[in-house]
């Protein structure tokens, strides 16, 4: 429209500057000059909105294209969500199809709950007859009655840690695992070299391809068995020869609660008695008391498991004898060790019934004790020092009625 407009006020205009032009006037020269340059000024401007009009009608369409496309993909989102409720809703009709035809009358369901009742049955007999099982095929009926003496033999590693000799028929070996986390086995042909060896290396040094944590490890007929780093219950089988894993098993229920709260960084506790091998855990679903499971030293199957009375609360190790759990108590600031605490699984000795056992006088903690069923002594860490003590047992006899 401006376009029109603009040649017809031009050529108005020109006429009346020819008409004015032919009187010869000067003043009306520069009016005439004056208002051709002011019409000049409006038709630049004139152009200028006409760009700039043209120019905010394109944007506008391209933001309008913009949120058209961007309304086409909501949309097809909306609709595969859509579609994708109505199959859910689809599939649960038919769930709850096949459980109505599913569910059982209620004479189904009393023959099941007796069902139950009589495997439960079958699984205690079943555990009662491996209980006896353990009684009659090892006769040992040795409980702990004092702890004797104690004997200090060397100084090495770190505070915390752990050593103890091989407790299978013929072996003189120690062995020796320092700190709370490492993957080195120190192994001495005998404690006389042990003890000896104050600057010399040991005989042998063992590299595992793993690395170990806390310190509740054993040797067993030349195998160690230890708690993999970084699992929470996974023990490992390692074949001291040549430093390979040769077996694994995971502890069910253990890993969740240090096994002593004297001692934070171990949560699986090896030991080795009369029967065999141990492992002791605490169970936090059980008030965080301690727990002892046998296993098999070969294939490290689970044979048992006792839930115990004894607290791991105040607690800084514990050993077996002869299938008792024997517990030592201390306190957090370090002080004289005592058995206040026993759990026997043939149920001949109680708690109540035996009395506190001393450790001899030494205040300090121990980061491990563990018992040799051959020399019948513990050998314990304490704070950096290798310590034995020997310990006096009794026959267990259970009072015969008159």
């Amino acid at each position: 429209m401006s376009g029109r407009v603009v040649p017809v006020f031009l050529l108005s205009l020109c006429l009346t500057v020819g008409s004015v032009q032919s009187q010869g006037s000067s003043q009306d020269t520069f009016i005439i000059q004056y208002l051709e340059r002011r019409l000049a000024q409006m038709e630049e401007r004139l152009n200028q909105c006409e760009q700039s009009v043209t120019q905010k009608s394109y944007d506008l369409s391209s933001e309008i294209r913009g949120y058209l496309s961007t309304l086409s993909v909501v949309r097809s989102e909306v609709k595969s969500q859509v579609d994708g409720v109505s199959a859910r809703v689809d599939r649960v009709e038919r769930e709850l199809e096949y459980l109505e035809n599913k569910i059982p009358t209620q004479s189904d369901i009393e023959m099941e709950e007796a069902l139950l009742e009589q495997q439960i049955k079958a699984a205690e007999l079943d555990q009662l007859k491996k209980k006896a099982k353990i009684k009659v095929e090892n006769d040992c009926s040795t409980a702990l009655s004092q702890i004797k003496s104690l004997k200090i033999v060397k100084k090495a590693g770190d505070t915390y840690g752990s050593w103890f000799k091989d407790p299978s028929e013929g072996s003189e070996k120690v062995y020796l695992l320092s700190g709370i986390r490492n993957d080195t086995v120190l192994e001495y042909v005998s404690l006389q070299s042990f003890t000896e060896r104050t600057f010399a290396p040991p005989e042998k040094v063992v590299r595992l391809p793993l690395h170990w944590q806390g310190t509740g490890h054993v040797v067993y007929n030349g195998f160690l068995y230890c708690h993999k780093a970084d699992t929470p219950n996974q023990i490992l089988k390692v074949d001291l020869l040549n430093g390979t894993v040769v077996d694994s098993t995971l502890v069910p229920g253990a890993g969740r609660l240090p096994v002593y709260s004297l001692n934070p960084n171990t949560y699986l506790d090896l030991a080795v008695d009369e029967l065999g091998l141990w492992v002791i855990h605490a169970d936090p679903e059980y008030g965080g008391n301690l727990v002892i499971t046998k296993l098999d030293k070969g294939t490290l199957a689970v044979e048992y498991t006792w839930d115990t009375q004894c607290r791991s609360r105040d607690a800084e190790g514990a050993f077996l004898i002869c299938g008792t759990l024997y517990v030592v108590y201390n306190t957090r600031y370090g002080g004289r060790s005592t058995v206040q605490c026993l759990y026997d699984i043939h149920d001949t000795i109680h708690s109540g019934e035996s009395p506190v056992i001393f450790f001899p006088k030494r205040y300090t903690s121990h980061s491990s004790i563990h018992y040799h069923p051959g020399d019948k002594q513990l050998y314990a860490w304490d704070d950096g020092y290798q310590t034995i003590y020997k310990v006096e047992t009794r026959r267990n006899e259970p009072a015969v009625a008159e």
